[in-house]
């Protein structure tokens, strides 16, 4: 259904001859297909359209719009697999680069509703790094970023504290502040997080007791697993880097 709509809003696009309407339909298309799993499609779509809006960079909304496109374009080079890592690497950061740029030029703006700006860049550099296991440069990325900064953003904000936590898990003597990270962002979004399988590998929720056990489960049955009564009270398992 998301894929019929952004096709038929880009035909209906299309007929007002407006570049920049065209570049916008653009990356919400791209969006589309990253959630339908096609990163190579996604990222052929957002540089079509950054390409469409670089020849017509008439407004700083324009400048906002270049910029969410350079980080969609960085996100779905960090699932394109069939790259070389070194090659994603350097492309990611390259598209990074870019749209660091372009935030020093906006400043923090809700153009197009996207909250692009200087923090978002930062949330990216966090998030990516991490995805792509340059866990230092995550960490490092993260200091100075104020996630709280682009109203209404509680997504952005959940992504900071769980990539950021994630990648701290891998830096030996951080483990606190893992786990302090990832509770910051259990307590936001506890149901994103719980369904977010990076996350859950970090994750342990312990079991009950035998005879804690319903007695339907029979001596040697395993039992349910037992939730937390508070989302927050899950046991996080850090994998140390070696």
């Amino acid at each position: 259904m998301a894929f019929i709509a952004v096709t038929r809003a880009a035909e209906a696009i299309a007929e007002l001859d407006d570049p920049v309407c065209s570049a916008l339909s653009g990356f919400f298309h791209t969006h589309v297909l990253m959630a339908a799993g096609s990163p190579t499609q996604a990222l052929a779509q957002a540089t079509t359209a950054a390409n469409t809006l670089e020849a017509n960079l008439t407004s700083l909304d324009a400048h906002a719009l270049l910029g969410e496109l350079h980080l969609i374009s960085a996100t779905s080079l960090t699932q394109e697999r069939q790259r070389p890592g070194n090659t994603r690497a350097e492309d990611v950061r390259g598209h990074l680069a870019e749209a660091a740029k372009l935030a020093v030029r906006t400043g923090e703006t809700r153009a197009w509703h996207l909250n692009f700006g200087p923090t978002n860049v930062g949330i990216h550099k966090v998030s990516l790094n991490t995805d792509l296991g340059r866990h230092e440069a995550a960490v490092t990325a993260g200091d100075g970023v104020h996630p709280k900064t682009p109203a209404k953003a509680p997504g952005r904000q959940v992504a900071f504290h769980a990539d950021l936590g994630r990648s701290l898990a891998h830096v030996r003597g951080r483990e606190a502040q893992a786990v302090a990270a990832l509770l910051t962002a259990e307590e936001i979004a506890p149901q994103r997080i719980h369904a977010n399988a990076p996350v859950r590998k970090h994750r342990r929720v312990p079991h009950r007791p035998a005879a804690a056990r319903p007695r339907s489960a029979g001596p040697a049955g395993p039992g349910p697993p037992h939730r937390p009564a508070s989302p927050t009270s899950g046991i996080y398992l850090l994998r140390l880097s070696t």
